[in-house]
């Protein structure tokens, strides 16, 4: 049952239709900062190819049940989500089944607000969370529209690269759309940008790229281009708990911080 001490449940959609910009690395170690500082948080993997579920230890042979009988039939998220191995932290493992979700639903004539309605319909195991951030599949699909539709928020990682800002206007316009249509709260959690090297001039003109044209919207925070981030989903656990001390955890844990004080600014606003 939700704790009346808590607020609302605050649901974030991880999402760049880019792939190999450190989204699924953004999910899995935002979600495990936040739990470390007390908070209580669910990762729904709706991305195809479940590493986000894999990366938090969730073998293939254990996902009998994934977030694809919870789109396409109906389950109930509590027969679904399982613990993590990080304190506070469940998740929502998904597999190679949601692929086939386009075809599924294709007749659905609410396809697109599957995701929501499951979370209108089983409120109470929904507000049992602080946060739920979904892990969005690296294209515009129907998937990413469930999770736009039903999320307060979008939070966009950005790869520190040449082609860094080219295609995020079709997001952006893809947020517009689905916030004129069918979710009018749906803001713009902010841009993080990714895989930072300092010592490359490329990725020190790409972040006065990034913040000279989208401004507040760019997380102070940079996550770092770092070994232990790469390493770490191989051993099935999160960076932070591989090495808490590398320079990507820490960049993590400042991230999940500087979210916090945004919030908490928005909400005293």
């Amino acid at each position: 049952m939700p704790d009346e001490n808590r607020g609302p449940t605050h649901i974030i959609a991880v999402a760049n239709q880019k792939g190999g910009v450190g989204k699924t690395t953004t999910a899995i170690n935002l979600s495990t900062a936040l739990a470390a500082v007390g908070k209580k948080v669910l990762l729904i993997d709706i991305d195809p190819q479940g590493n986000a579920s894999t990366g938090l230890g969730i073998a293939l042979a254990d996902r009998t049940m994934t977030t694809f009988d919870l789109l396409v039939d109906g389950a109930a998220i509590q027969d679904i989500v399982q613990p993590s191995g990080v304190p506070g932290l469940d998740i929502a493992p998904g597999n190679s089944d949601l692929s086939s979700v386009d075809l599924e639903l294709v007749s659905d004539a609410r396809r697109a607000t599957r995701l929501r309605d499951a979370f209108t319909d089983q409120a109470a195991v929904v507000g049992a969370y602080d946060y739920i951030l979904i892990d969005c599949p690296p294209s515009l699909n129907l998937l990413t529209i469930n999770a736009m539709v039903s999320a307060n928020s979008v939070l966009v990682p950005l790869q520190c690269e040449f082609f860094a800002l080219e295609g995020l206007s079709q997001l952006m316009m893809s947020i517009r759309e689905v916030r004129s249509t069918l979710n009018s709260g749906l803001s713009i959690q902010g841009v993080v940008l990714t895989m930072y090297d300092g010592r490359n001039n490329l990725s020190r003109q790409v972040e006065l790229d990034v913040r000279e044209n989208l401004g507040a919207l760019v997380f102070d925070t940079i996550i770092p281009r770092n070994v232990r981030l790469s390493e770490a989903p191989s051993f099935s656990v999160p960076a932070l708990i591989y090495d808490h001390k590398s320079a990507g955890s820490i960049a993590y844990q400042k991230l999940a911080a500087e979210l916090l004080r945004r919030l908490n600014d928005k909400l005293a606003a």
